[in-house]
């Protein structure tokens, strides 16, 4: 019979991971299976070795999730949330009251705000984040990105790109600046000191890497600059792209200062488990002027029906995120040490600590990016004999491909990756329940490509 050890003896002893998950295992001296089938591992060399090497950064996760995890706990207490602010309602939504006001107010003592809006009914991380634009914004108002060019899907809400008409900020009469990434592709802080003028209404800053090639932004660097902006303007409010960056530290930009922080619920904090809907978090004021862009001024935060059993899984997945996010960053240092061991550039690179979820590869051709989504298409455990294929997408500039055969349509905190067809030809993969489902994923990606 084989006998698996309740405990994982890689925290009560030196061993590295891969060789605790062996010495969990005992086998009878009877047993007449054969040496080679016993030490058979579904790692490739790479991985094995990889998991090895990291067990110093898995445990340092792991001490993260245990933090974050004890945050959101005390959250549900202190918002006494019980059974009663599960069920779901129909129409207007004015009996599910209860449960929107316990789901918020938990949020916003989670990551340490004023007050938070989250909801289904934001459909996407871009639509809470337009939904807070439009909050802060007025005619002939400024918007200043701070952390270069913002995510692809903005472009069309700001009205950098084939908006005309539709509605954009630009339309509204907002104008436009960013300022660039530095050298080393972080914050440009030189720039920035200079960079507001009294017509500077909002400075968005993007938290996570998007689909360039550059560094995610510590809450630390977020603060930093939070205060660099209110010294030239103290008017100017600070939006914080947040998406895939939640649970990634102990801290979240409202701590530091943020006025707004907005992000999608099938990313992070949704745990893997919510089914849709996103969340706009802050000062209490510029919460409600962004709940009056989702639905309409004089409804707010007290309208909107979420029917079915979708408010257990807003707060289920919330509780479940700072886990799922742990075993994400744990996925994306593999990712790292493995794509690096086989000389490809890797953003961030190995054992650099994390501020999102995101792991950058350059695969420098068409054909490795479309070889790599391919091969995490085959390892997924839905839609695994589908084949990804490159083509338009809503709000993207460039063809994109995505292998995401997740439970949720789209769930990046599923595991999953993507790419815009353009040079670099740079694959960002993101997500995972568990780790070990990337090291299956990286013995197919050596394979393939």
């Amino acid at each position: 019979m084989w006998v698996l050890s309740c405990a994982f003896p890689a925290y009560r002893t030196h061993l590295s991971p891969c060789n605790a998950f062996r010495s969990s295992i005992s086998v009878p001296s009877s047993s007449r299976i054969s040496v080679s089938a016993r030490h058979h591992h579904p790692f490739v060399p790479e991985v094995v070795e990889a998991v090895d090497s990291l067990y110093s950064e898995f445990r340092s996760i792991d001490n993260l999730v245990a933090h974050n995890t004890s945050r959101v706990l005390s959250a549900y207490q202190k918002a006494r949330v019980s059974t009663q602010h599960f069920g779901g309602c129909t129409g207007y939504g004015h009996d599910e009251a209860g449960g929107r006001e316990a789901l918020d107010t938990a949020f916003a003592e989670i990551v340490g705000a004023e007050s938070a809006i989250v909801r289904a009914q934001f459909f996407s991380g871009t639509h809470a984040i337009a939904c807070a634009l439009f909050a802060l914004l007025r005619p002939g108002d400024e918007l200043l990105a701070v952390a270069g060019a913002p995510y692809d899907t903005l472009e069309e809400v700001i009205g950098i790109r084939d908006s005309a008409g539709l509605g954009s900020l630009k339309d509204y009469g907002v104008t436009y600046r960013e300022v660039p990434l530095a050298e080393d592709s972080g914050l440009n802080w030189d720039e920035l000191a200079v960079a507001l003028s009294p017509r500077t209404k909002c400075a968005l800053i993007q938290r996570s890497c998007g689909y360039s090639w550059r560094r995610s932004l510590s809450v630390k660097e977020i603060g930093k600059a939070i205060k660099m902006i209110k010294m030239q303007n103290p008017d100017c409010m600070v939006l914080v792209d947040n998406c895939y960056g939640e649970f990634v530290e102990s801290m979240e930009p409202p701590m530091v200062g943020a006025d707004l922080i907005a992000g999608s619920l099938i990313k992070n904090p949704g745990g893997t488990v919510a089914p849709c809907g996103g969340y706009v978090a802050g000062r209490k004021k510029w919460v409600e002027a962004a709940a009056a862009r989702l639905s309409a001024p004089g409804l707010g935060v007290d309208c909107g029906s979420t029917p079915g059993d979708i408010m257990r899984l807003l707060f289920q997945g919330l509780f479940l995120s700072p886990q799922m996010v742990g075993e994400a960053i744990k996925g994306s240092f593999l990712i790292a040490e493995v794509m690096a061991s086989k000389s490809y550039k890797v953003q961030p690179l190995p054992r650099v600590p994390r501020h999102d979820t995101v792991q950058a590869v350059q695969l420098e051709t068409r054909e490795r990016l479309l070889a790599f989504c391919e091969a995490v298409q085959r390892c997924c455990p839905v839609g695994s004999f589908i084949k990804p294929i490159a083509g338009p997408s809503p709000g993207y500039a460039s063809e994109v491909v995505f292998a995401d055969g997740t439970f949720i349509d789209g769930s990046t905190s599923e595991l999953s990756c993507d790419g815009p067809l353009r040079e670099p030809y740079s694959v960002f993969c993101q997500g995972g329940t568990h780790w070990t489902q990337w090291g299956l994923v990286l013995g197919e990606v050596l394979r393939s490509i």
